[in-house]
């Protein structure tokens, strides 16, 4: 049988860390960055943990488990 793909636009988008968990960059820091505060420019530029639903999908497009 052969090897499963993995989804490279999954895999572009999200990252593991050590622990297993998924992570991903924020939305809204595309555009229109001019009007939001400079507080919410920095609290956008941080990855986030993804919810454990997102991270089940997830997991089944990388290939694993």
């Amino acid at each position: 049988m052969p090897k499963m793909k993995t989804n490279s636009a999954a895999s572009k988008r999200v990252r593991r860390t050590g622990t297993g968990k998924l992570m991903a960059a924020g939305s809204a820091m595309r555009h229109n960055l001019e009007h939001k505060s400079a507080r919410q420019r920095r609290a956008l530029k941080a990855d986030e943990v993804l919810p454990t639903p997102q991270t089940k999908k997830l997991n089944r497009l990388l290939g694993a488990r």
